[in-house]
């Protein structure tokens, strides 16, 4: 899928669903009741062993029409290369490295860099970066991102962490073109309770959907 594509689906949908499995069918399952929610876009991490060839399995199982498939917690461009290859469509980081965004940009993979200023999100845009991740969300709140939006209206920002079914409107409203969101959507497959991340997932996909009314 061509990147302007990914970046729309992704800002269309609202939301990604962040994934630490511990195994490659656990992923699978997370993903199938991800997609089940209304999720168009899942980020699996690479703190998870073997995060590259869990990606690889998903990516023949799924189009990205089904589901975009995306690598997080990348820090550096070999990472980014290795999760590219594997079938990632999109790159999220918990920081700006510049020469993982200009990796990412050679080969039209859209990349996250993560903010937690205002000055490291102009510096993540001057870079290159397609969206800015504020993270971590939970030591900001929605009214972080609208501060950055007053003098950075072009800026498209993601919070993850801290966003929750009961504040995630805030976070559309505030501004932000998408949410990532971890454990409050995943937290049932600790106990194989799949069904509770499609319930969950749908309540986000809903909220979000209320909020851009």
């Amino acid at each position: 899928m061509e990147k302007e594509k990914v970046i729309t689906k992704i800002c269309d949908g609202g939301l990604v669903a962040v994934i630490r499995a511990e195994t490659s069918e656990q992923a699978k399952k997370i993903t199938e009741a991800c997609i089940a929610g209304g999720v168009t876009a899942i980020e699996l991490t690479f703190t998870v062993p073997g995060a590259h060839e869990i990606i690889s399995d998903l990516a023949k199982l799924y189009s990205p029409e089904e589901i975009l498939l995306g690598a997080g917690t990348v820090l550096d461009p070999e990472t980014a290369r290795i999760a590219i290859l594997s079938g990632a469509q999109y790159v999220v980081s918990p920081c700006l490295n510049r020469n993982t965004v200009k990796l990412c940009n050679r080969y039209r993979i859209p990349i996250m860099p993560g903010a937690m200023t205002i000055k490291e999100v102009v510096e993540g845009m001057e870079a290159g970066a397609d969206i800015i991740k504020i993270f971590p969300g939970e030591l900001f709140g929605p009214a972080f991102v609208k501060a950055i939006k007053g003098p950075l209206p072009q800026a498209r920002i993601m919070p993850t962490g801290g966003v929750s079914v009961d504040n995630v409107g805030e976070w559309i409203k505030a501004g932000c073109v998408a949410v990532g969101v971890g454990g409050n959507i995943t937290a049932g497959a600790k106990t194989g309770d799949y069904q509770s991340i499609t319930d969950k997932a749908k309540q986000f996909v809903e909220a979000i959907r209320l909020a851009r009314l």
